[in-house]
């Protein structure tokens, strides 16, 4: 009876930090392919980390200029990977969103640091709003277009969602 209890507690502990071992990796098992999807690199955090200076624009009047912070230049051309919700924008450009469709900057109900506009490399795909997913492209900040996102992505591949 002793060994039973053993055997059955061995079995168990080992299901246990097998399965707990392949959570800990970011992995998942596709038939028998392991498939690895990259860690984002940036963060909505790190994006809300932002200041506004008021300036005169000619055509606006008084706008406020956002401020970078210096993390995020260091950023700028690289390559970034981010996660969030799509959201159309008209019929064929879509933003990435730290929220749904219905809490997003444009129902105001958060700022333009939230969301994130996105250019796909080659044609772009047909995505359902508030679909989560994760992008891989060239990080592209903006300080000074006020016609512009704040931040960019270009390049964009989906790398984890659809």
């Amino acid at each position: 009876m002793r060994n039973s209890v053993k055997i059955i507690t061995a079995f168990i502990l080992g299901v246990f930090l097998f399965s707990f071992q392949n959570q800990s990796q970011g992995t998942s098992f596709t038939s028998s392919k392991k498939v690895v999807v990259a860690a984002d690199t940036l963060t909505w955090k790190l994006l809300g980390e932002i200041k506004y200076l008021k300036k005169k624009h000619a055509s606006y009047g008084e706008v406020d200029f956002p401020i970078i912070n210096t993390k995020l230049k260091k950023l700028a051309k690289k390559t970034i990977v981010m996660s969030g919700f799509i959201v159309p924008i008209d019929n064929k450009n879509y933003a990435l969103s730290k929220n749904v469709f219905a809490s997003c900057f444009f129902c105001g109900k958060s700022g333009p640091e939230t969301i994130m506009g996105i250019k796909f490399k080659g044609a772009t795909p047909k995505l359902k709003t508030d679909t989560y997913l994760t992008i891989k492209g060239t990080f592209r900040p903006n300080e000074d277009d006020v016609e512009d996102w704040i931040y960019n992505c270009d390049n964009a591949e989906i790398v984890k969602g659809k």
